[in-house]
């Protein structure tokens, strides 16, 4: 399989916080047209293709999220300078010292940097301290409250980080911001690419939610547009091949394939889906992991709960660093994960969808 890198680095460098979402709904739209029969969008903005292999087959959720962990300014002081509150989960840590991209409302881009007060002036206890993210704030090169309005920055803009996406010294790896979750979107695209070509036994809705990063929000609404009969999240999962980690606290590897989530913070996996997975990755020779995460959660924490329960399970691409500006993917984890969808998709017919719900 090539991958298509262009795709991978428009979808990473888009900015796309909770509630902020459309160069990514844009985005998604554009490459999916050519394998989508139509679109289906919810009222909060998520965005689902149709491709039909059988018209009486399984109704089968395949969704990412666009949104990615970011800010929202919430007040300029008269001096110019930004603050802003976290838009998902982010670790105080690795917020300092870092260039961030300001869009407006009327999508004006304007680069800053994060910023606090110098070391040399903290007293040796506090600068020994984490710091609090309240005490961080962004600088655009603004002198006034005033100049700043005149950019058109106003407080609800969303500030995302910069960076670059670029593979990492001629190896597999690639480093980008925002993996989670635009790995998901390109597996979603993928899929779709994958199903206008090939006959398969379902009505598949491929695509993305909003507001997975605030509480899965967007998840909460999508399935009632669609109304699956299983749903699959494809997000991202912690990778424990660094330096530090403990098997205890993750035992995923980059490079030897997607994540099967058996237990997250948000829901324990369907056991006959999970058991549907693993078996077609076993007959396809696909690696995989089983991984638990018991401090996060995917969509389909929401998935599951929805209509009369939808047998729901979360396939993930192990990622470094989640949740900051410097992310990490291996790209053989990336194809492994496309070829299980695919092969998910071929193998779901009528009779094992009774086979899933018969295992729960």
């Amino acid at each position: 399989m090539e991958i298509n890198e262009k795709l991978l680095v428009k979808l990473t460098e888009a900015n796309a916080i909770a509630g902020n979402e459309g160069q990514v709904r844009k985005l998604f739209k554009e490459e999916a047209q050519p394998y989508a029969e139509e679109f289906l969008e919810d009222g909060l903005g998520g965005i689902f293709a149709r491709h039909t292999g059988d018209k009486e087959g399984p109704r089968i959720l395949m969704a990412a999220h666009m949104d990615e962990v970011g800010f929202m300014v919430n007040r300029i002081t008269d001096k110019g300078f930004l603050h802003f509150i976290t838009i998902g989960g982010w670790w105080s840590q690795v917020v300092l010292a870092h260039q961030v991209t300001v869009t407006t409302s009327d999508g004006k881009e304007y680069i800053g940097v994060t910023g606090s007060k110098p070391p040399h002036v903290l007293t040796p206890e506090v600068r020994n301290k984490p710091i609090d993210i309240k005490d961080v704030f962004i600088d655009v090169g603004a002198s006034s409250k005033e100049e700043v309005e005149e950019m058109g920055i106003r407080p609800g803009d969303m500030v995302t980080p910069y960076i670059k996406t670029r593979r990492m010294n001629d190896t597999p790896f690639w480093l980008g911001k925002a993996w989670d979750n635009r790995i998901g979107c390109a597996v979603a695209i993928d899929v779709l690419q994958h199903a206008h070509e090939n006959k398969h036994p379902n009505i598949l809705f491929s695509g993305a939610n909003v507001q997975e990063e605030i509480g899965l929000r967007g998840a909460k609404v999508s399935p009632n547009l669609v109304r699956p009969d299983i749903a699959i999240a494809l997000d991202t999962g912690t990778a424990g091949d660094t330096p530090g980690m403990t098997a205890q606290e993750a035992d995923s590897e980059l490079g030897k394939g997607p994540q099967v989530i058996v237990y997250d913070a948000s829901m324990v996996g369907h056991k006959g889906l999970r058991d549907f997975v693993i078996e077609v990755a076993e007959k396809h020779d696909i690696p995989f992991q089983y991984t638990f995460i018991p401090g996060g959660g995917t969509d389909a924490g929401s998935f599951h709960t929805l209509q009369t329960g939808i047998p729901s399970i979360a396939i993930t691409v192990p990622v470094r660093y989640l949740h900051s500006e410097t992310s990490v993917i291996h790209e053989d984890d990336y194809k492994n994960t496309v070829r299980l969808v695919n092969a998910i998709l071929d193998e779901l017919d009528a009779d094992a969808l009774q086979r899933i719900r018969d295992n729960a």
